[in-house]
C-alpha cells in the first residue's frame, strides 16, 4: 500500500527530474569520449531517452506495482535506428553514468531521509533497465538478421539465375563478404549444390537460418566467405575466396542434408558464378546416375551423366575439350582409343585390331591421358572418353577444330 509519505517523497523526486536530466547530460558529455562524436540529432534522442527514463523512474517509484512495466517502455521515445548509431556496450556506459550521476546529484536535491530510499529504488530499476535495453537490442538483431536472411536468398536467386550484377556485389559486402584472395590470386567463386537438411523440429525457417549460420561460420573458420540460402528441397553455397572449394566443402558436408553434394567450376568472381551454378545444378540432377560418387564431387566428374541427362554444356565441353584434341593431325590417337574402348579394354586385342605392337597401343593411350585428362585404363575415365566420343561424332566436328 503507498503511504502519504511515499507519496510525498515521490513529489519531491518528480521535482527534482528536470535538474537530474540536466546533470546526467553532462556526465555523458564529461565521462564518454565518444559522446561528443555524435550528432546534434543523435545526442538529443538520447537526452530525451535519458529524461524519459528518469520520468519513468518516479511513475515506478511512485506505485512499484501499477507500474511494473515501466522500465521496458523508456525506449519508446527513441527512433528505431537509435540501435545503429550506439552499441548495447555504450548503452550500457550510458545507463551506468545516468544512474551513478542520480546517485550523486541525489543528495543535493533531496531531504538526507529520502536518499536511502531513493538509492534503494535506483538500484532496483537501473536492474530492469538493463534488461529492457538488452530486450531492444535482441529484437533489433533479429529484425536485422530476418533482413539479411531474405537479402541473402535474392543474392544467391540472382546468381543461380544468372541476373548478377555490380550490385551483387555491394549488396554481398553488406552480408560480410570480403572477396577475399584465394590462393591462385583471385577471388575465385564456386557454388556448391546438395539437399537441405531435415528439419527435426519447425518452423523450418529457423532451421535454415541456423544452417545458414553454420555453413558461414564452417566457410569463415576455413578461410573462406559464403552466401547460402535453401532453395526448396535444396541448399545452395557460395564460395568465395578459394581455388579449392572441394576440400572446403569436405568441411562444410555435415550441414547438407543426406545425398550428393556437387561442387561447380572455380570462376574468377561472384559475377561469373552462373557458370559454377549452371554446373553445379546440373550435376546435382544427374548425380543419381552415378551412386559411388564421392561426396563431395566436382561438377566436372559428372560430365558423362551431366550429358546424358540434357545438360547441353556438359555435352559441348566433353566434344571439345575430349574428343576435338583427339581428332587433331592424323587421328591416330582417336583411332586407338576408340579401338580399345571397342575391345573391351584389352591392349594385346587393340594391338592385333590395327597391327601394331602392345607397347605402342600403351604409349598412345598415355598420351591420350596427357592431352585430355582422362586415363583410357581407368573404368571411370574410359566411360567418359567413351561419351565423349560419342558426343563427338554426333556433333561432326572438324578434325582439329572446336565444338560451337
Amino acid at each position: 500500500m503507498v503511504t502519504k509519505a511515499h507519496l510525498a517523497r515521490a513529489e519531491r523526486l518528480q521535482n527534482a527530474t528536470g535538474a537530474l536530466a540536466t546533470a546526467a547530460m553532462a556526465a555523458m558529455d564529461a565521462k564518454l569520449p565518444w559522446f561528443a562524436t555524435l550528432s546534434a540529432q543523435d545526442r538529443s534522442w538520447i537526452g530525451l531517452v535519458a529524461q524519459s527514463g528518469i520520468s519513468a523512474f518516479v511513475e515506478w517509484f511512485r506505485d512499484p506495482e501499477a507500474h511494473s512495466s515501466m522500465p521496458t517502455r523508456i525506449f519508446g521515445s527513441a527512433p528505431r535506428e537509435f540501435t545503429r548509431v550506439i552499441s548495447l556496450h555504450q548503452t550500457v556506459d550510458l545507463v551506468r553514468t545516468t544512474i551513478e550521476t542520480i546517485e550523486n546529484t541525489i543528495g543535493t536535491l533531496l531531504p538526507p531521509d529520502d536518499v536511502p530510499i531513493v538509492h534503494e529504488a535506483m538500484q532496483r530499476y537501473a536492474r530492469e533497465v538493463a534488461f529492457a535495453a538488452a530486450t531492444v537490442y535482441a529484437q533489433a538483431a533479429e529484425m536485422r538478421g530476418a533482413w539479411d536472411a531474405r537479402l541473402e536468398a535474392l543474392l544467391v536467386d540472382s546468381v543461380i539465375r544468372g541476373e548478377a550484377d555490380e550490385s551483387v556485389r555491394s549488396r554481398a559486402s553488406a552480408l560480410g563478404w570480403t572477396g577475399t584472395v584465394g590462393t591462385t590470386g583471385s577471388a575465385e567463386v564456386a557454388v556448391v549444390v546438395g539437399r537441405a537438411p531435415v528439419a527435426e523440429t519447425p518452423p523450418a525457417s529457423n532451421t535454415g537460418s541456423n544452417v545458414a549460420d553454420m555453413v558461414r561460420h564452417a566457410a569463415r573458420e576455413a578461410g573462406a566467405d559464403a552466401l547460402c540460402a535453401i532453395q526448396g528441397d535444396r541448399l545452395v553455397v557460395v564460395l568465395g575466396g578459394t581455388s579449392q572449394p572441394v576440400e572446403t566443402v569436405q568441411k562444410l558436408a555435415r550441414w547438407f542434408g543426406p545425398g550428393p553434394i556437387v561442387v561447380g567450376p572455380v570462376v574468377k568472381d561472384l559475377m561469373s558464378a552462373v557458370t559454377s551454378a549452371r554446373a553445379a545444378v546440373a550435376g546435382l540432377r544427374a548425380a543419381a546416375a552415378w551412386p559411388g560418387a564421392p561426396r563431395p564431387v566436382p561438377a566436372d566428374d559428372l560430365l558423362p551423366e551431366r550429358s546424358l541427362s540434357g545438360d547441353g554444356h556438359a555435352r559441348r565441353q566433353l566434344a571439345t575439350e575430349v574428343y576435338g584434341p583427339l581428332t587433331v593431325g592424323d587421328g591416330v590417337l582417336l583411332d586407338t582409343v576408340s579401338a580399345y574402348l571397342d575391345s573391351g579394354g584389352s591392349i594385346e586385342a587393340t594391338a592385333r585390331a590395327m597391327f601394331i605392337h602392345a607397347n605402342t597401343v600403351r604409349y598412345r593411350l598415355k598420351r591420350v591421358a596427357d592431352l585430355t585428362g582422362y586415363n583410357p585404363l581407368n573404368p571411370r575415365d574410359s566411360f567418359t572418353l567413351r561419351v565423349a566420343l560419342t558426343l563427338g561424332r554426333l556433333l561432326h566436328p572438324e578434325p582439329g577444330s572446336t565444338v560451337l
